[in-house]
């Protein structure tokens, strides 16, 4: 039986046929995004945003708008869109690259960041994949300048080339200047070849063993979160809340993933109660050997089957600090590792052959990074401080980002029609419990 990265590119042969540089393949990780967006009534998309506060009346937007267009025609994924053509989800190449760079004005009463979520409430699927915003918030005299990806074209890895080049294109001595051509059809080709790779690699993943080894290892999962419901959502709230905190680093350097894995465990027993069995996504993985680092070709979302039972954890690591994880959560994660190549769509499917009533929905997502990847914007020599803008709609049940460097940021947003405020921050406590270092003298 064909592999169902086989079968997609089947259909996306026969419906490209010499289109090849107008439509192009999306690989797993990707169709990912399209499957979610496809579920949701709305039709929303899943959008990357980065916010930058810049001092008050240093933009000059229109040489925003060219660099931004600079910088869209030097990457087929910033340039395109995504959707569904005749059944088959694929990138739609347009002729002429083009970017969005709009400046919102505030209604009567609103504040730049209810601009900014309004903005983004009304992000249309049908437009390019990379947008900027720029607010004018009077009252800090700050200038907000928002970048905002859409995820199915753009991963957590690919940000901070983003800001590095944007930033470039705007310092530009001829910033009017467009992309040469040979430029833009040589990212084109490599980006081609890169997805391709990519998908050859998924085909080959797709083995009989490994799905039989994803199916046994995700049977238990079900979506344990309750439905959401808008009543939830207390009167004139935003639809997620969010916590924050800063801990210190560990002796031994950052805590490992299998680490985080069973502090994440702390947090689901909060949420979802004990005895449960809870599907944690996060992004892993790596381009094709050989391929070129183009932006747009990226992770894929592995699924981790969390145990909030009393006896599956936390194991030594975030119980006593060292950030190390127990040995039957590494061990499994490492044995999750040498099939991280299966697509998600793939992984869904082998799971409900076994019986599985679980449909692919993910009750909590976990990204990792190092602050040594996240450069901060710079527009001729002016450097934008980082900021959040809260209160934006979340697409799983709580997301947590974990920041590792001199110090551990932690972050997390919850979608408030499924977890209460009061639950959630019990939930997030745990978890920063669960990472504290051991030693008794840090408070």
């Amino acid at each position: 039986m064909l592999s169902i990265t086989s079968q997609y590119l089947a259909r996306y042969r026969r419906l490209a046929g010499d289109r090849s540089d107008t439509l192009l393949p999306l690989t797993g990780a990707q169709r990912r995004f399209v499957l979610v967006r496809s579920l949701d009534p709305s039709g929303r998309p899943d959008l990357v945003p980065m916010f930058f506060a810049f001092p008050y009346g240093t933009i000059d937007p229109e040489r925003l708008r060219t660099a931004a267009r600079r910088l869209a025609a030097r990457h087929t994924a910033l340039r395109s869109r995504v959707g569904v053509v005749r059944g088959t989800p694929v990138l739609s190449v347009p002729a002429d690259p083009d970017a969005v760079v709009t400046r919102p004005d505030l209604l009567p009463g609103e504040s730049p960041a209810d601009a900014i979520r309004r903005a983004l409430a009304s992000w249309d699927a049908q437009g390019p994949a990379m947008r900027i915003l720029l607010v004018s918030d009077e009252e800090r005299e700050d200038d907000i300048l928002a970048v905002v990806l859409d995820h199915a074209a753009c991963d957590g890895r690919s940000l901070a080339r983003i800001v590095d080049e944007l930033g470039a294109a705007y310092d530009e001595d001829d910033p009017a200047a467009p992309a040469a051509p040979e430029e833009t059809h040589a990212e084109l080709a490599a980006y081609r070849d890169a997805v391709l790779g990519q998908l050859a690699a998924e085909d080959r993943a797709e083995t009989p063993e490994a799905a039989a080894y994803w199916a046994d290892r995700l049977r238990a999962l079900d979506t344990h979160a309750p439905a959401p419901s808008p009543a939830r959502v207390p009167e004139g709230a935003r639809p997620s809340g969010a916590a924050q905190a800063r801990l210190p680093a560990h002796d031994g350097g950052g805590v490992s993933f299998p680490g985080l894995l069973d502090a994440c465990r702390s947090a689901t027993r909060e949420l979802y109660g004990t005895d449960r069995t809870v599907p944690l996504g996060y992004p892993w993985g790596g381009r094709p050997t050989g391929a070129e680092p183009v932006i747009g070709c990226f992770l894929n979302t592995l699924v981790f089957p969390v145990g909030t039972g009393r006896g599956s954890g936390p194991g030594p690591g975030p119980g006593t600090g060292t950030g190390t994880g127990s040995e039957g959560t590494a061990d499994a994660w490492w044995d999750d590792l040498d099939r991280a190549d299966v697509p998600f769509d793939a992984v869904v499917t082998a799971v409900r052959s076994a019986g599985s009533r679980w449909t692919g929905g993910l009750d909590g997502l976990l990204t990792v990074d190092d602050d040594t990847r996240r450069p901060p914007l710079k527009l001729a020599g002016v450097e934008g401080r980082e900021i959040h803008v809260d209160g934006r709609p979340v697409r799983a049940p709580f997301a947590l980002s974990v920041t590792q460097g001199a110090e551990i940021r932690l972050r997390m947003v919850w979608d408030r029609a499924v977890l209460d405020d009061e639950t959630a921050h019990r939930a997030f406590d745990a978890l920063t419990h669960a990472l504290r270092p051991s030693d008794p003298t840090v408070r």
